[in-house]
Protein backbone atom coordinates (compact mmCIF):
# COMPACT_ATOMS: atom_id res chain seq x y z
CA UNK A 1 0.00 0.00 0.00
CA UNK A 2 2.44 2.49 0.80
CA UNK A 3 3.98 4.41 -2.40
CA UNK A 4 7.13 5.71 -0.55
CA UNK A 5 10.33 4.37 -2.60
CA UNK A 6 12.89 2.11 -1.45
CA UNK A 7 14.67 5.09 -0.97
CA UNK A 8 12.57 6.89 1.61
CA UNK A 9 11.32 3.73 3.41
CA UNK A 10 15.25 2.97 3.74
CA UNK A 11 16.32 6.51 4.73
CA UNK A 12 13.12 6.38 7.26
CA UNK A 13 13.94 2.94 8.66
CA UNK A 14 18.25 4.14 9.23
CA UNK A 15 16.10 7.36 10.64
CA UNK A 16 14.38 5.15 13.09
CA UNK A 17 16.95 2.50 13.57
CA UNK A 18 19.44 5.47 14.75
CA UNK A 19 17.14 6.69 17.31
CA UNK A 20 16.27 2.77 18.84
CA UNK A 21 19.99 2.81 19.30
CA UNK A 22 20.00 6.47 20.26
CA UNK A 23 16.65 5.55 22.94
CA UNK A 24 18.40 2.27 24.46
CA UNK A 25 21.86 4.13 25.56
CA UNK A 26 20.33 7.29 27.25
CA UNK A 27 17.53 4.60 29.09
CA UNK A 28 20.25 2.29 30.03
CA UNK A 29 22.12 5.34 31.56
CA UNK A 30 19.24 6.50 33.18
CA UNK A 31 18.72 2.69 34.94
CA UNK A 32 22.39 3.15 36.02
CA UNK A 33 21.98 6.48 37.70
CA UNK A 34 18.76 5.54 39.36
CA UNK A 35 20.52 2.44 40.71
CA UNK A 36 23.83 4.01 41.88
CA UNK A 37 22.77 6.23 44.16
CA UNK A 38 23.95 5.50 48.06
CA UNK A 39 23.13 8.92 49.74
CA UNK A 40 23.51 8.58 53.70
CA UNK A 41 22.07 11.55 54.99
CA UNK A 42 18.63 12.78 54.59
CA UNK A 43 19.28 15.83 52.81
CA UNK A 44 21.10 13.89 50.23
CA UNK A 45 18.43 11.77 49.96
CA UNK A 46 15.78 13.75 49.46
CA UNK A 47 17.51 15.29 46.70
CA UNK A 48 18.80 12.10 44.81
CA UNK A 49 14.83 11.54 45.00
CA UNK A 50 14.01 14.58 43.12
CA UNK A 51 16.30 13.55 40.68
CA UNK A 52 14.92 10.16 40.27
CA UNK A 53 11.39 11.55 39.79
CA UNK A 54 12.88 13.78 37.07
CA UNK A 55 14.57 10.73 35.83
CA UNK A 56 12.08 8.54 36.06
CA UNK A 57 9.71 10.91 34.29
CA UNK A 58 12.24 10.93 31.17
CA UNK A 59 13.00 7.08 31.34
CA UNK A 60 8.97 6.78 30.51
CA UNK A 61 9.05 8.93 27.71
CA UNK A 62 12.27 7.52 26.21
CA UNK A 63 9.81 3.65 26.72
CA UNK A 64 6.84 5.42 25.34
CA UNK A 65 8.91 6.96 22.04
CA UNK A 66 10.28 2.95 21.78
CA UNK A 67 6.48 1.43 21.53
CA UNK A 68 5.98 4.20 18.48
CA UNK A 69 9.06 3.49 16.86
CA UNK A 70 9.14 -0.29 16.76
CA UNK A 71 5.58 0.39 15.61
CA UNK A 72 6.70 2.58 12.84
CA UNK A 73 8.99 -0.30 11.94
CA UNK A 74 6.08 -2.81 12.03
CA UNK A 75 3.74 -0.60 9.62
CA UNK A 76 7.03 -0.64 7.24
CA UNK A 77 7.45 -4.36 7.08
CA UNK A 78 3.19 -4.20 6.39
CA UNK A 79 3.53 -1.63 3.79
CA UNK A 80 2.01 0.77 5.59
CA UNK A 81 3.86 3.27 6.78
CA UNK A 82 3.75 6.68 5.84
CA UNK A 83 -0.39 6.47 5.78
CA UNK A 84 -2.90 7.26 9.31
CA UNK A 85 -3.48 4.26 11.66
CA UNK A 86 -6.84 6.35 11.65
CA UNK A 87 -8.28 7.89 8.51
CA UNK A 88 -6.21 6.30 6.08
CA UNK A 89 -5.02 8.85 4.29
CA UNK A 90 -1.20 9.88 3.67
CA UNK A 91 1.08 11.40 6.10
CA UNK A 92 2.65 14.71 4.67
CA UNK A 93 6.50 13.94 4.08
CA UNK A 94 7.04 16.92 6.22
CA UNK A 95 5.47 15.71 8.92
CA UNK A 96 7.45 12.10 8.58
CA UNK A 97 10.43 14.54 8.47
CA UNK A 98 9.74 15.77 11.83
CA UNK A 99 7.99 12.80 13.50
CA UNK A 100 9.19 9.48 11.83
CA UNK A 101 7.35 7.32 13.97
CA UNK A 102 3.74 9.37 14.16
CA UNK A 103 1.21 6.68 12.93
CA UNK A 104 -1.49 9.70 12.59
CA UNK A 105 -1.96 12.82 10.28
CA UNK A 106 -1.85 16.14 10.94
CA UNK A 107 -5.80 16.41 10.83
CA UNK A 108 -6.06 13.54 13.20
CA UNK A 109 -2.78 13.85 15.58
CA UNK A 110 -4.04 13.83 19.11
Amino acid sequence: MSDLSAADLAKRKAQLTKRLAELDTRLHGIEDELMSHQARDWEELATEREQDEVLSSIGEEGKQELRMIFAALKRMDEGEYGYCTQCGTRIADERLDVLPATPFCRNCAP
